[in-house]
């Protein structure tokens, strides 16, 4: 059951012990940037109106994932921070300070299940990417389309790039994933084997396997055939223990399973078929690879970075604009990023009404589909010319060349702020839906965060002109942030 939030509280009708709230708190500031009512419909029609127990309300929810991200604590930490902070209990919606848990602290993963990554890009993209009002009155006489209206000039600069947000996950080898699904498989015989009237056990040879995968994995470089003779020995006990599942499920339901041995099952078959043709063909790829089973949904992404080669997580193509960042395509499946320069770009004059002067990407967005498109509008793509280098080159295209790559940076360092600050190095939400829930948190909290340092920067350079102190504003940025 869920009754909307008819009224808001402010900052100056919360009732706390410690006095009236500053209204300059980070945390009054976050929650006075979002319209909590509007996106709450969104939210409320997930439950039943009038059945069930009453749920949590929205800005409770997106109150305490916001805290989590911007803090990186565990559920647990998070509870205790609201509980000793009456800024946060405001942020949460609460109309006075309390002691007491305002809720259970396992709901904070149904918060992330309820949350979907698209309506949080919602309110990321109306707060930070507003659109413009382009709605003009039309002259009634006026009988010329609207294509016939001469096209606005462009403004304005875009930035596209993509990374990958690796997954809290084990670094997946074949054989140590085939040791695992045996174990999973061990685990589900002795399930169904205490509902089936069969007095014996299937054997399963358990311990023969645990020692054999404990030999190889005291290898610290096993050669090519070791690792072979591993992988091919796990397969026969992953086979066999298969072939007992399937037997104990003609005599016996598969509902004696839990949910997740279940999911297991399912996961273990995908994944034997995927080894075995790969074991056979003596390749090291296939479609869909699966690298964890409690993840099946992870993929590995191949990135040919220096100390990662690969990194299995969900990929993510961001655009950047006025500092601003949002997120274009997230995908656990390994794309192309090129694909999203164009949707990109005409989101962009969707939104402005008009193309940017010039998009700043890296070579792997310079294809001859993409040029043609930002040519033919005027727009200006960073980075050189497609086939042989020129033999002289102009100053001027030198110096624009030398400033794109400069102002490309903003975004390399957006990725690292991220993975450093906002926890999208190694994403702890097991669930799919809650993974991407978790990025997406992740870069509405950092362009948060930069709505906070500029009105930061606005009040000092305020108080420092009243001081008739002349500062610039990049001059206020290196004060205030050193």
């Amino acid at each position: 059951m869920y009754k909307l939030n008819d009224g808001q509280i402010t900052f100056s009708e919360f009732r706390s012990p410690f006095g009236k709230l500053d209204q300059n708190n980070r945390w009054v500031q976050m929650a006075d940037m979002i319209p909590w009512s509007k996106h709450e419909k969104k939210y409320a029609e997930q439950f039943c109106p009038d059945n069930g127990a009453p749920a949590i309300p929205f800005r409770t929810a997106l109150g305490t994932l916001l805290i989590k991200q911007r803090t990186g604590h565990s559920d647990e930490e998070v509870m205790q921070n609201i509980l000793e902070n009456p800024y946060m209990q405001f942020l949460i919606g609460l109309h006075e300070f309390t002691t007491k848990e305002p809720f259970s602290v396992t709901s904070i993963t149904n918060f992330r299940k309820y949350i979907s990554q698209e309506l949080i890009n919602e309110i990321n993209d109306e707060l930070f990417r507003p659109k413009q009002n382009n709605n003009h009155p039309k002259d009634p006489t006026d009988n010329s389309s609207d294509t016939d209206h001469e096209q606005p000039p462009n403004k304005g600069t875009i930035m596209l790039d993509a990374t990958c947000t690796p997954a809290d996950i084990t670094y997946p080898t074949d054989v140590n994933l085939l040791n695992e699904a045996r174990q999973k498989l061990e685990d589900i015989i002795d399930t169904l084997h205490e509902h089936t009237q069969a007095t014996k056990k299937p054997r399963t040879y358990r311990i023969e396997a645990r020692r054999k995968y404990l030999k190889f994995a005291k290898n610290r470089k096993p050669t090519k055939q070791l690792i072979r003779r591993a992988i091919r020995e796990q397969l026969g006990y992953v086979r066999r223990n298969l072939g007992h599942i399937d037997k104990q499920l003609e005599t016996t339901s598969i509902e004696k399973l839990s949910n997740n041995q279940r999911k297991w099952l399912e996961t273990i078959r995908i994944l034997y078929a995927q080894q075995r043709l790969m074991f056979d063909t003596k390749t090291h790829s296939v479609a869909n690879r699966i690298v964890s089973i409690s993840q099946p949904h992870v993929r590995p992404i191949v990135r040919g970075k220096k100390n990662a080669a690969v990194e299995f997580g969900a990929k993510v193509c961001i655009s950047m604009i006025d500092g601003y960042s949002f997120i274009e395509k997230l995908d656990w499946e390994a794309y192309n990023e090129s694909e999203v320069l164009i949707p990109a770009i005409e989101q962009y004059r969707e939104r402005y009404g008009y193309y940017p002067i010039a998009v700043l990407v890296d070579q792997i967005f310079r294809n001859r589909k993409n040029i043609a498109y930002c040519k033919e509008r005027g727009i200006r793509i960073s980075g050189p010319k497609l086939g042989r280098p020129a033999k002289v080159v102009n100053e001027d295209d030198k110096l624009i060349a030398k400033q794109d790559v400069s102002a490309r940076n903003a975004i390399e360092g957006k990725f690292g702020e991220g993975k450093r600050c906002y926890g999208i190095d190694r994403v702890s939400a097991r669930k799919k839906e809650s993974a991407e829930t978790v990025i997406a948190l992740s870069f509405l909290s950092m362009n948060m965060s930069r709505r906070l340092r500029l009105i930061l920067c606005n009040f000092y350079g305020r108080v420092l002109e009243c001081l008739g102190v002349g500062f610039s504003g990049l001059e206020v940025k290196c004060v205030v942030f050193g």
